[in-house]
């Protein structure tokens, strides 16, 4: 009789715990934000996050509010869409809110790689030194020579060059920034005189195409990978692919390249020194690959959809870079050497600048999370205050708080290319009830989370759009067809990607 009290006993503990881990006895506490657990224990509401996140967040807060709590997958995520309570979020500090640990367990999960102790400090020192100021001057000259490598090569005076050339938009301006931003970061074939050099460049070309549709084999295997969601034909082609990227980008091949930039030797250089394992240093040049390249091809990709769907924004941008190379000296003719951009030029196109800007605000859609270490306490815009409970997560998705929101961006679902910039150059400001927001588009995080490489990345895709505009005519093969959807999956993880591609065309301008 002992023993099977004791069972007994045993299986009803067993079950308590059970359910205490799917979250069963979870209850609101005072102060706390509403508590939503869903219907099914742990899981929540996982499949109806994962179905279509920004349709769920937007159920959540017609029903709950600005703020609230939803189990997604056994953990507890406060959702915060007040854009008044956000400063207060990026700036509180490590030992309280901390990004670090969701982030390693992710590229751990995504790109095989462990970060040291010293990694964030890495990154932050070589992204100072070569992704702004002076060193980004000399990037942005190495970037655009490689633009120039790619799309201008075949550029001659003659008849047959002035045909219309078509081509998917989403795969081409995807492919050509990708590949652009990779042998600026990555280096080039190396080659020892004038004789050697078209060679190497055409092996360039070459090798950089290939690498681009290996790593859009992986991109679209991304948002199932990170929810852990791949069939085991799919997870075994991702971890292929993962070899094959470890193995190309190695640190033995790399020292075989000429122009290696400083941001990539210098990485892996502080993390031999801080005692990085020559594989894991394999695996974190692969995690710097879809960092610095993942998005910047699908923005601009939007960027010059929404320029040819709406031709005053179009004729408003191309007149800016027609003006800006004038002012420059420099014209683009047959015949002649295609045009030198440089960052000072790129910063006197305001028009081009919020274009991108406006792109981003529309397609750029990061989930930006943060462990809770203790419990803090949260003031909202409207006075309200909320407890945030130690151990629960806490996030902000910024495209439907502040990016989408009607308060602050007037008619956010259009493409306004001027929007972010006033009529004399300068920025605008933008506000919500009366009072100027701080935070009103934010594709690069904030805080000590905000992408490093956001200077880079801008450039590069301002050097993209700058040399089609001068150098192409530009049009839409149906120019009555659609802007394509987005594709739901790609919530949360950076710019969104269209549902289908476009057909477009282009010709030289001379």
């Amino acid at each position: 009789m002992g023993l099977w009290v004791l069972l007994l006993c045993a299986l009803v503990a067993s079950l308590l715990g059970g359910l205490y881990v799917l979250g069963a006895f979870r209850r609101r506490r005072p102060h706390e934000p509403p508590l939503d657990k869903g219907t099914i224990p742990w899981l929540g509401y996982l499949l109806h996050f994962r179905k279509d996140s920004s349709k769920f967040l937007k159920r959540m807060q017609r029903k709950h509010g600005d703020v609230f709590t939803v189990l997604i997958g056994g953990y507890y995520f406060t959702f915060v869409m007040d854009p008044f309570c956000f400063g207060s979020i990026v700036k509180e500090s490590r030992s309280k809110l901390d990004f670090r640990a969701i982030s390693t367990q992710l590229v751990q999960q995504v790109f095989g790689y462990k970060p040291i102790e010293s990694n964030h400090n890495v990154v932050r020192e070589s992204s100072l030194k070569h992704l702004m100021g002076d060193g980004l001057s000399v990037l942005t000259q190495t970037t655009m020579e490689n633009f120039q490598k790619l799309m201008l090569f075949n550029l001659s005076p003659g008849e047959e060059k002035q045909v219309w050339q078509e081509e998917n938009l989403f795969h081409y301006c995807y492919n050509i920034v990708f590949r652009a931003g990779y042998l600026a970061l990555y280096g080039s074939e190396s080659h020892q005189g004038p004789g050697d050099k078209e060679k190497a460049e055409e092996q360039d070309r070459v090798h950089s195409n290939q690498l681009f549709h290996e790593f859009r084999k992986y991109d679209r295997l991304f948002p199932r990978l990170v929810f852990s969601l791949l069939p085991p034909k799919d997870k075994k082609e991702a971890e292929r692919l993962k070899r094959l990227f470890w193995s190309m980008l190695s640190v033995k091949k790399a020292w075989k390249k000429d122009n290696i930039s400083g941001w990539i030797s210098d990485q892996d250089k502080l993390l031999a020194e801080n005692g990085a394992p020559e594989d894991m240093r394999d695996r974190f040049r692969f995690m710097l690959l879809w960092a610095s390249q993942g998005n910047t091809g699908p923005t601009a990709f939007w960027l010059l959809l929404y320029l040819l769907k709406h031709p005053e924004a179009l004729k408003a941008v191309r007149g800016e870079v027609d003006k800006v190379l004038r002012e420059n000296g420099q014209e683009v003719k047959a015949g002649g050497r295609p045009v030198t951009i440089t960052r000072d030029m790129l910063n006197q196109a305001p028009f081009l600048d919020s274009a991108l800007e406006e792109t981003l605000r529309l397609v750029a859609a990061p989930l930006l999370m943060r462990a809770v270490l203790e419990d803090i306490s949260l003031k909202t815009g409207s006075g309200a205050e909320y407890t945030l409970r130690k151990g629960d997560r806490v996030a902000l998705f910024p495209h439907l708080a502040v990016q989408m929101n009607p308060e602050i961006h007037d008619e956010p679902h259009k493409f306004k290319y001027d929007r972010f910039v006033n009529p004399d150059g300068t920025k605008r400001d933008f506000y919500k009830n009366g009072k100027k927001l701080k935070y009103v588009n934010m594709p690069w995080g904030a805080g000590v989370s905000t992408c490093p490489g956001r200077f880079f990345a801008s450039t590069e895709m301002k050097l993209f759009v700058f040399l089609m505009l001068s150098h192409y005519d530009l049009e839409l093969v149906n120019e009555e067809e659609e802007i394509p959807g987005i594709d739901i999956s790609r919530w949360g993880f950076g710019t969104m990607q269209p549902v289908h591609d476009i057909r477009f065309r282009y010709r030289p301008r001379f």
